[in-house]
């Protein structure tokens, strides 16, 4: 009894580890986010690289949500800043999110929390193109929490995102 009792919590403690701990694979299409800084999990130098497949493994969110940016209430399939974070091992307390323009804000890893962001790659059951906001989208469920319906939370919306790095 107590060997089965010592055998289930030492599979119950392996089964439990963080996705951090998980090797992350390499991309096999186009490198559509690049993550760096205070991370611990990598698979490029010291950078973690996320191909849309790879960003689906991860778990797909979907939120239905109107914008101050489209119109009507559209749907956006995306993985969680959350587990996101959990996957590459944020350390850091702030994501500086850049987009292919070079336009970049600050997120605070707080906000990584279940139910809230994500880093959306379909609208509406289509790939965003970067005329469409795309490849990459950070939304937030701006209709189910009006904490989530401020300039400050608008300003961290950042749309054709292809980059985070994580700072203290």
């Amino acid at each position: 009894m107590l060997r089965t009792l010592i055998q289930s919590l030492a599979i119950a403690a392996f089964t439990a580890l963080p996705l951090a701990a998980k090797e992350l694979a390499t991309p096999e299409g186009d490198v559509l986010l690049t993550v760096s800084g205070e991370i611990t999990n990598t698979n490029a130098g010291e950078s973690a690289q996320f191909d849309l497949a790879m960003l689906e493994a991860l778990g797909t969110e979907t939120i239905e949500t109107t914008t101050i940016w489209t119109e009507g209430t559209n749907t956006f399939e995306g993985v969680s800043l959350k587990m996101l974070a959990e996957a590459v091992g944020f350390e850091g307390a702030t994501l500086r999110a850049t987009a292919i323009n070079d336009y970049a804000v600050e997120i605070p890893l707080t906000d990584a929390v279940e139910g809230g962001p994500i880093v959306a790659y379909r609208m509406n059951g289509a790939e965003m193109s970067v005329r469409d906001k795309g490849p990459l989208w950070i939304v937030y469920p701006y209709d189910a929490n009006a904490d989530y319906r401020t300039e400050v939370i608008y300003s961290r919306s950042i749309w054709q995102l292809d980059r985070i790095v994580v700072t203290d």
